[in-house]
């Protein structure tokens, strides 16, 4: 089979990951190059992964298949339309853009020039995400909570974008109804966008979604826990850990559920290459990310909205 040439833009804190991966996997990809405005430290990394190094992306064109873009959310929908514009194949870090409009765009050249758009929804891949996802239908009540360290990265969009989005795209999988009411509250911390954020998502079929995100935390969490009808899933993404308690009699058993654990990034990245050799849907399409995206943007504008609210309360 054909490798495929890769080239990564970006080598921030995720691009890196995505090289270290990138270079794991020499029997499926020729790693062409690696991109960013940082010159001393990529330069340092190039030499270091033995492969060349670029201060403009627009230098690749000719000389890739596929690019994995891990740069700032405000540079996805310039670096992604040159790409998909000459034909190269392209994995964008979540969120896809800042915009619908962008995203749209970024979906129809896609499609123009038959072209696989992956975005980084990395929680599809989660072991133990695929471990129960199928166990998971109907659901009546789903909470979230998504903790975190301040970055000191991704600062150009807030917590929903940044870490929340993660949970939104997981929900829309899980619910298949339209969306009724959102009511959401954040709070800035450290930045001037919200660091803190917390919303209550209602569907027409009456499932009930509450998810929380935190960027200023002082431990790490990443957990859902899903209300069926009939059984209760609680499932660690950072511990990739799952459980089914079922009610019997008057009793609640625990089951766990068998789980080969196995590195997220790197299933998603291995997905992406496989997705172009064999010519096969990418799992998380651009048209996933919109939908994520869409809600993101609506649970930021109602908590501008509610800030504005409760802001008339405190005037003298």
């Amino acid at each position: 089979m054909k490798k495929i040439n890769l080239a990564i833009i970006g080598i921030g804190h995720l691009g890196s990951r995505h090289l270290k991966i990138a270079s794991e996997l020499s029997n499926k990809i020729n790693l062409i190059g690696i991109c960013d405005l940082k010159v001393s430290r990529t330069k340092k990394l190039a030499h270091h992964y033995k492969t060349p190094y670029y201060k403009d992306f627009r230098s690749l064109a000719g000389k890739v298949d596929a690019v994995i873009i891990c740069v700032p959310t405000h540079s996805h929908h310039k670096i992604a339309k040159f790409f998909l514009t000459n034909k190269i194949h392209a994995f964008i870090e979540k969120p896809i853009t800042q915009t619908v409009r962008q995203a749209t765009s970024l979906i129809s050249l896609a499609d123009k020039h038959q072209c696989k758009l992956q975005v980084g929804h990395v929680e599809r891949f989660n072991s133990a995400f695929m471990a129960i996802k199928h166990f998971a239908k109907n659901p009546l009540f789903i909470e979230c909570h998504r903790l975190n360290f301040f970055p000191n990265r991704s600062l150009d969009i807030g917590v929903v974008m940044d870490l929340m989005i993660h949970d939104i795209d997981i929900i829309l999988g899980l619910v298949s109804s339209d969306i009724k009411n959102i009511h959401a509250v954040g709070v800035n911390v450290l930045t001037p966008m919200e660091d803190i954020a917390s919303s209550r998502i209602i569907f027409k079929n009456s499932c009930v979604c509450n998810l929380t995100a935190s960027r200023v935390s002082d431990e790490v969490m990443r957990k859902i826990r899903i209300f069926l009808p009939d059984a209760y899933i609680s499932l660690d993404y950072v511990k990739q850990e799952a459980f089914i308690f079922k009610k019997k009699g008057k009793l609640i058993l625990k089951h766990a559920l068998p789980i080969q654990k196995e590195e997220p990034l790197k299933q998603e990245v291995e997905s992406f290459i496989d997705s172009i050799s064999n010519d096969n849907p990418v799992v998380v399409s651009g048209t996933d990310a919109l939908k994520a995206l869409r809600l993101a943007l609506r649970i930021t504008k109602n908590i501008q909205s509610n800030k504005k609210s409760f802001a008339k309360y405190l005037r003298p």
